[in-house]
């Protein structure tokens, strides 16, 4: 098995055990890296890598509103967000224009970042309860 293959089994390995907390957090993960690899592809002009990049980050996005559970107050709040991102990455990708992706990429990292937060925050609040 190659380093390749072994990165992917590990990742794969890593998806199937993690918790949905820690999915969510490698989603956000994988969104930033796709649109960063997007915003690369734009600066080099490497019009195929930005397109394909772009359309993952999408997917990503995409999945995030399909998964959010409108009973709560800020599953509402998120969705206008992640539609709003969805369009700019759309924007971004047809216009070839990087800053909207980098409007993204701050938007995600701070959502990304406050995830992480609210994680150790239970985690430590669960380790108290125990």
């Amino acid at each position: 098995m190659n380093v390749a293959n072994m990165a992917n089994h590990y990742k794969n390995q890593q998806a199937m055990t993690a918790s949905p907390e820690e999915l969510t957090l490698m989603l956000y993960n994988g969104a930033l890296r796709f649109v960063a690899e997007s915003i690369l592809g734009i600066e080099n002009k490497d019009i195929q890598r930005a397109h394909n990049a772009n359309l993952r980050a999408q997917a990503i996005i995409r999945e995030f509103r399909a998964t959010l559970d409108m009973e709560y107050e800020i599953s509402k709040q998120l969705d206008p967000l992640y539609e709003y991102m969805e369009y700019q990455l759309i924007q971004g990708n047809a216009t070839k224009n990087a800053l909207l992706l980098v409007e993204v990429k701050n938007m995600l990292q701070e959502l990304r970042d406050t995830w992480y937060q609210a994680m150790k925050l239970a985690r430590g609040q669960r380790a108290v309860g125990n």
